[in-house]
C-alpha cells in the first residue's frame, strides 16, 4: 500500500517537472479546416508561449495576440513604416452560454460553449487541460483555455490536429511596446487601407470653363493637364504592379460643385495611343485632327467610331453631377433636409485597364460652361486577386463613343440617330475568350419632349442580328435627392432631380449593360446602333450618348 502511494506521489511530482519543463518552450497549435486535410498545408496556427497566444507570424499584414498575463486581446497593424495597436480587455469580448456536451478532440475531453455575434452563432469545444491556451478567433475565449474546435453557423470552420512543442529558440515576432495605441475604428481603418494599393489622380481638381487655357505638350507623366477649355483634366500615370497581378481595380471619384448648379453629362475615360491619331492629337491641336464620320444628311460627327488609323477613347465610367452639391448647400436651405457634402461614385474597371502597359492616360470630362464649374477627386483602387492564378492577357477594344468630350473644342453631339444608324466595323483577333460587349447608353433632351425624360428603344446588331433590344430607363432617381440642393422644386411636390430619365439620374452612375458575345467568331464583324431617337423642337435637340467597348481575355 505504502508502495503504490510513494509511486502515485513519484508521477505526480515527474508529471508537474514534465509539465514545468514543456511549458518553457513554445507550443503550436495547428488547426485545418477538416480532420481529413491533417496532411495539408494548415489552416492557421496559434503559438503559446510565456502567458501570451501568438495569432500571426512577421509576414502578416496585421498581428493579433491574446495577453492572459494582462486579461487583454491586441489587435497591432503595420501601416506606413509605424506600428498601431488596440486593446481590449476579456470582460469586454462576448460571454460564452455553456452546454453541457462533451467530445474528445486530440485526447482531450472538450466542453462546448457558445457565443453570439452578429446574428451568427459560433459554438467552440475547448479543455483548460493543454499546456496551451488560445484560440485562432481571439474574440471568442472561454476563460484560461485552449479552444480545439470552432463551428459558425453549424458549419465546420477549424479543428485543431496537432499540439507540438516548438524549439526554445523559435522567434516570435512581438513588437506590442513599440505600438502607438489607438482606438478599434481606427484600426479598423488602417487595416482596410493596407489590404489594397490606392492611387491618387486627382486631389480636388477644378473643372470649368476657361477659354484662357492652353493646353501644353503632352509629354510628361504624372502632370495634370486642363484641356479643352479647361473641361477636361487630363493625366499620363504609371500603373502599379499588381495591375499585372490580376487584380480587381475600381475607380473612386468625388465630385463637388464650385459654382455650377446644374447636372452634366461626364465621363471618365482612357485613351490608348496604339494607332496613328487618337484624341491626344486634337487635345493638341484641333478638333479637325479627328476623323470625321457623316450622316445620311451630311452632318459631320468628329472622332465617334474606331477605324484602322484611329481609336475612341475607353470609357471606363459615365456619371452625371448633381445639382450643385456642396456649394449651394448654404443657399438653399430646407428644413429636414440634410444636404450631402459630395457625392462619391465608385464602380469597378478591371476590364477596361491593361494588365500588360505600364502607362496609361485617364481623363475625366464635365461638360459645363461655369467659370466656378466643379471640382473632382480620383482615385484608383487595386485589390489583389483572391488566389494565385494564371493571369491572362486582357482584350480592349473601343468601338464607338458619341459622347463628345471635346465639346468645349467643337466636337458635335451624337444627334444621328433620328435619320442614320451608327455603324462601325472591327476585327476580332485569334485567341479571344469571353468577348463582351459593354454598351452604355444615356439620352438627352431635356423638355418635356425630349428624349432625356422620354422612353426610346435602343437596339444593337452585330452582322445583321440582333443582339440587344432595350429602353433604357432610370426610375429610382428621387433616391437622390439630398445630393441636389439646387434642383428645382415643382407645384406638385416633385423635383427636377426626382423625374425619371433616359438611363441617368442627377448625382449618379450609369453603369454599362453587359452583353455576351461569346459565339462571335475570329475575323472582321460590323456592328449597328439603332435608337429610335425623339424629333427636335426649334433650337432644343435630342441627342443620345452611346460608347461601346469589346472586352475579354487571351487564350
Amino acid at each position: 500500500m505504502k508502495t503504490s502511494i510513494f509511486k502515485q506521489l513519484l508521477l505526480a511530482s515527474l508529471s508537474l517537472l514534465y509539465t514545468g519543463l514543456f511549458a518553457q518552450n513554445p507550443i503550436e497549435v495547428v488547426y485545418h479546416k477538416s480532420e481529413k486535410d491533417k496532411g495539408a498545408k494548415p489552416s492557421t496556427t496559434v503559438v503559446f508561449y510565456n502567458d501570451i497566444a501568438y495569432l500571426s507570424n512577421s509576414s502578416d499584414k496585421t498581428f493579433s495576440f491574446i495577453d492572459y498575463k494582462n486579461s487583454i486581446v491586441v489587435d497591432m497593424i503595420k501601416y506606413k513604416g509605424m506600428y498601431y495597436k488596440t486593446l481590449e480587455s476579456f470582460q469586454s469580448l462576448p460571454q460564452p452560454v455553456m452546454k453541457d456536451e462533451e467530445e474528445k478532440i486530440l485526447g482531450y475531453n472538450c466542453k462546448k460553449a457558445v457565443f453570439k455575434a452578429f446574428s451568427n452563432t459560433i459554438e467552440v469545444w475547448y479543455t483548460d487541460k493543454a499546456n496551451a491556451k488560445g484560440s485562432p478567433y481571439k474574440s471568442y475565449l472561454p476563460k484560461n483555455s485552449l479552444v480545439l474546435k470552432i463551428k459558425i453557423n453549424g458549419g465546420l470552420r477549424l479543428i485543431a490536429t496537432d499540439i507540438r512543442e516548438l524549439d526554445k529558440k523559435t522567434e516570435l515576432f512581438n513588437p506590442m511596446d513599440d505600438a502607438i495605441e489607438i482606438n478599434m475604428a481606427a484600426l479598423r481603418e488602417l487595416q482596410i487601407k493596407s489590404r489594397y494599393v490606392t492611387m491618387a489622380v486627382f486631389k480636388k481638381q477644378q473643372i470649368n470653363f476657361d477659354t484662357k487655357l492652353k493646353t501644353s505638350d503632352l509629354r510628361a507623366v504624372n502632370k495634370t493637364f486642363r484641356c479643352s477649355n479647361g473641361t477636361i483634366v487630363l493625366k499620363k500615370i504609371i500603373l502599379p504592379k499588381i495591375a499585372k497581378e490580376g487584380a480587381k481595380i475600381f475607380a473612386t471619384l468625388t465630385n463637388w460643385s464650385n459654382g455650377d448648379a446644374y447636372d452634366r453629362t461626364c465621363s471618365l475615360f482612357t485613351i490608348k495611343n496604339n494607332r496613328q491619331k487618337s484624341v491626344l492629337d486634337a487635345i493638341e491641336k484641333g478638333i479637325k485632327e479627328l476623323p470625321v464620320y457623316k450622316d445620311k444628311n451630311g452632318n459631320e460627327y468628329q472622332g465617334i467610331v474606331s477605324i484602322a488609323d484611329y481609336e475612341v477613347p475607353v470609357e471606363l465610367m459615365r456619371f452625371f453631377t448633381s445639382f450643385g452639391v456642396s456649394h449651394f448647400n448654404t443657399k438653399r436651405e430646407i428644413h429636414n433636409y440634410k444636404w450631402r457634402d459630395s457625392v462619391v461614385y465608385k464602380q469597378e474597371i478591371t476590364s477596361l485597364i491593361p494588365n500588360t502597359e505600364n502607362e496609361i492616360w485617364i481623363g475625366v470630362f464635365i461638360g459645363n460652361y461655369d467659370k466656378g464649374g466643379h471640382k473632382v477627386s480620383l482615385d484608383l483602387n487595386f485589390y489583389p486577386a483572391w488566389e494565385e492564378t494564371i493571369v491572362k492577357k486582357k482584350y480592349i477594344n473601343p468601338l464607338f463613343s458619341t459622347v463628345n468630350i471635346l465639346e468645349m473644342s467643337g466636337q458635335n453631339y451624337g444627334r444621328l440617330f433620328k435619320t442614320d444608324t451608327l455603324t462601325a466595323e472591327f476585327d476580332i483577333p485569334e485567341k479571344v475568350e469571353n468577348l463582351k460587349l459593354l454598351y452604355t447608353s444615356t439620352g438627352h433632351g431635356g423638355w418635356g419632349g425630349g428624349d432625356e425624360f422620354n422612353q426610346r428603344l435602343n437596339k444593337i446588331f452585330v452582322d445583321g442580328k440582333l443582339i440587344y433590344n432595350e429602353v433604357p430607363w432610370r426610375t429610382d432617381c428621387a433616391t437622390y435627392r439630398l445630393s441636389n440642393p439646387s434642383s428645382g422644386n415643382f407645384s406638385n411636390g416633385l423635383s427636377s432631380s426626382d423625374l425619371s430619365r433616359s438611363n441617368w439620374c442627377p448625382a449618379t452612375l450609369t453603369p454599362p449593360k453587359i452583353i455576351l458575345l461569346n459565339n462571335l467568331k475570329q475575323g472582321k464583324h460590323i456592328i449597328q446602333v439603332v435608337i429610335e431617337q425623339g424629333d427636335d423642337d426649334g433650337s432644343s435637340f435630342n441627342h443620345w450618348g452611346v460608347t461601346g467597348v469589346l472586352t475579354g481575355q487571351f487564350k
